[in-house]
């Protein structure tokens, strides 16, 4: 990679599990270059790890995030999951309390999602699965809220929380829509526009061993899609809203020839009068607190 760009990167970011081998990989990773570590915790409760399917333990994670402090990473992120199976709000309490003692310059906070056809979903509907209401979940997503506030951490997206000038450069690529290059299998670019392309590419690199070496032969190619003015304003939208500075208007109007409401009017009407939306004079466009609750919804009338 170094060879093929120049300059220095501004930003070189490890997915890190919590575990023994991963621990003691860390000084060689941070001797050729990674500044940055991303820590899968989910959770600092055995009983939720559990639940979650995932293999490591609270300690773990625990150790895996002092190692990182050990190895001389100045910038760490770690991962909360909110609403995870038989989960409490008290639950939720102490993850939020363990993950503060360990002062990661970036947090981010998930609600648990159950998907149609995963184990997951399956055992909620023949009530194997103990999962939150909607009521309790939302009420855990307002303290990791209330309490990374209180600490300095400044939310910048639904999910995401960093102290000033810790924010991940490599997501904000992507809620931008600035071009990505995506490498290795399963890897998806988005390319910048072209001749034909005015709103980009983007490619999408086969899943399969056999299939992404044949990719990267040259023997065939990855899966191309040209992003339509369609696509492409749906995705503007939603991806900025995602955003505590919301969407830009006049940086929309730039590139599609007209405001949001232009082509959005009767949405923005409907999810404004729902309290979901606010806009500003210049047709800045950002979620409410209920709206960021419910941004799923929010979402899907833009796409």
């Amino acid at each position: 990679v170094r060879e093929s760009f120049a300059g220095e990167p501004a930003e070189v970011t490890l997915e890190v599990n919590p575990s023994t081998l991963e621990r003691e990989r860390l000084p060689a990773f941070r001797a050729a270059g990674v500044d940055r570590v991303s820590v899968g915790v989910q959770s600092f409760d055995d009983t939720a790890l559990r639940r979650l399917g995932r293999a490591h333990r609270a300690r773990e994670g625990e150790r895996t995030l002092a190692a990182c402090r050990a190895a001389g990473f100045a910038r760490i992120s770690l991962d909360l999951i909110a609403a995870a199976p038989g989960q409490d709000l008290a639950d939720f309490e102490r993850d939020l309390t363990a993950a503060l003692a360990h002062a990661p310059e970036h947090v981010s906070v998930y609600e648990l999602t159950l998907e149609p056809g995963t184990p997951f979903a399956r055992a909620a509907e023949r009530g194997r699965l103990a999962v939150a209401d909607e009521e309790t979940a939302a009420r855990m997503l307002e303290r990791a809220e209330e309490r990374l506030t209180a600490e300095g951490y400044r939310r910048y997206e639904i999910s995401s929380y960093a102290r000033p000038g810790c924010e991940a450069l490599h997501n904000q690529r992507y809620w931008e829509r600035r071009p990505v290059l995506g490498l290795g299998m399963g890897a998806v670019s988005n390319d910048p526009p072209a001749a034909g392309a005015p709103h980009g590419t983007r490619r999408t690199n086969p899943r399969t061993l056999d299939a992404y070496l044949g990719v990267a032969a040259g023997a065939r190619c990855a899966e191309v899609e040209t992003l339509t003015p369609q696509v492409s304003r749906g995705e503007a939208v939603f991806l900025a809203l995602r955003t505590a500075s919301g969407l830009d208007a006049a940086r929309f109007a730039a590139e599609f020839g007209a405001p949001p409401r232009e082509f959005f009017g009767a949405e923005i009407a409907a999810l404004r009068a729902q309290g979901l939306l606010e806009e500003g004079d210049t047709g800045r466009l950002w979620l409410t607190p209920r709206g960021r609750m419910l941004s799923d919804s929010v979402f899907a009338h833009f796409v």
